[in-house]
């Protein structure tokens, strides 16, 4: 990896790309502690120095790199525009106008990506306006333990409403800026946006779990998270390289005199086939409950609401047993449920028959059908487990370090990192093979 990113540098072109993408991101990030107008950053600053978010709001605030806590203009993040690339993702299975674009090729593409700018924009309208409601009337519904008035009392509708303006025009901009990287930069835009919200917070999680640990004077426990980190990526790795390669022989055709075909190649087909979006779903769906008794009981003085934050949210003692396996169910749900969704091995077997293909020793049609179906099924189901165990490694560091929710290395964190960094190395090698390809003359 070090070796691409070095040969890169050394090419004129691709330096640019590199050097435009890092100064992307140092505007990104920069964004990200710019204060939205109206907000108190002392009384802020006072309230998260002693606590975090709340459990409902986790997951938002670690795609915002901590932007959310500080209320920034980019407090929303990209979470928006995963929310809506999501939904489109799953409205082209059900709606057949969505599933038509999707098959035109790159114009139908073009209008799929409009639509989820439009939706991204809607729900970062409602994602704002619900997050400075919270901060301005129930302080202790964003940050826990927080009792001051984290947005000045002088700010009144008018305010607000700009408010939201602001942080929706955030939510804009980091579209922007993430497709100027995918056009100008190395690609993968919105994906290495992502990677820098979540790998800006490593080194503050990993000296507070320093500061926090008393073995040792806490550099133990910090040097055996750091070896452990290690050998989860190198795990993580391995297993998001792995897939099973289904060999495909194209029949030979006789046209007028030239035979064509004839070629054989392969359907990849990986063990993780999902990605880290089950463990998404999972999250945002146990999340729900957490946020209805938040706002519906803000005082905690009904029986279910105090039942429900005890047993699906984050307490000092870590997350419950109830909570663990309702993760770590839903996780292998969503991971069969996505698969099922994006892979469709009815369609793989007509387009392999349409085109002369097979798989040797199966016939084509539907024993292909049922052939795909049974690998897919086999498949996903290490796939799913390795999702469930990556995702439920907080919750063990939660218990036995005691590192409260500033565990780094662990479900949807390592699992993005790793992902986006492997997917930007394999861009930089193929854009050098194109710079360096010497052609079939010498």
């Amino acid at each position: 990896m070090l070796t691409a990113f070095a040969r890169a540098f050394r090419t004129p072109d691709l330096r640019k790309k590199l050097l435009f993408t890092l100064g992307v991101m140092f505007l990104f990030r920069l964004g990200s502690h710019i204060p939205t107008p109206g907000v108190d950053t002392a009384a802020i600053r006072s309230c998260v120095s002693g606590a975090g978010t709340t459990g409902g709001l986790g997951l938002i605030n670690l795609f915002s790199g901590g932007a959310l806590l500080q209320l920034s203009v980019f407090a929303l993040g990209i979470m928006p525009y995963i929310t809506a690339s999501i939904i489109l993702q799953l409205l082209t299975v059900v709606i057949p106008r969505l599933e038509t674009l999707k098959k035109e090729g790159q114009a139908g593409q073009t209008k799929i990506t409009q639509y989820t700018r439009y939706l991204t924009v809607g729900l970062a309208i409602l994602q704002s306006t619900g997050l400075l409601a919270t901060a301005k009337y129930s302080p202790s519904n964003l940050i826990s333990g927080c009792t001051q008035q984290i947005i000045y009392p002088s700010v009144d509708t008018k305010a607000m409403v700009f408010m939201v303006m602001v942080m929706v025009a955030g939510t804009s901009i980091i579209m922007w800026l993430g497709e100027l990287i995918t056009d100008r930069g190395i690609g993968n835009g919105m994906s290495l946006l992502i990677f820098t919200s979540i790998a800006s917070g490593f080194p503050g999680s990993l000296w507070a779990i320093k500061e926090t640990s008393k073995l040792g004077g806490g550099w133990v426990v910090f040097l055996g998270i750091i070896a452990m980190g290690c050998i989860l990526v190198g795990f993580v790795v391995f297993i998001e390289q792995g897939q099973r390669r289904i060999p495909v022989q194209y029949a030979k055709k006789q046209v007028g005199r030239r035979m064509y075909g004839g070629s054989s190649t392969y359907i990849p087909i990986k063990v993780n086939q999902a990605g880290v979006i089950p463990v998404i779903f999972a999250s945002s769906l146990l999340q729900l409950p957490v946020l209805v008794a938040q706002f519906a009981d803000p005082n905690g003085t009904h029986h279910w609401s105090t039942w429900v934050r005890q047993e699906l949210g984050l307490t000092n003692n870590g997350y419950s047993l109830y909570y663990s396996v309702a993760y770590f169910l839903l996780i292998l749900f969503f991971a069969f449920f996505y698969v099922a969704i994006t892979f469709n091995p009815d369609e793989v077997a007509d387009n392999m028959k349409k085109y002369g293909g097979f798989i040797p020793g199966i016939r084509a049609g539907k024993p292909t059908a049922e052939y795909l179906n049974y690998i897919l099924t086999r498949i996903t189901w290490p796939g799913a487990l390795y999702l469930a165990l990556i995702s439920i490694i907080p919750m063990i560091a939660l218990a036995e370090f005691h590192t409260g929710s500033k565990f780094p290395f662990g479900g949807t964190s390592i699992l993005i990192i790793v992902g986006v960094g492997l997917e930007t190395v394999k861009q930089i090698e193929s854009q050098l093979q194109q710079h360096n390809y010497e052609g079939f003359l010498r």
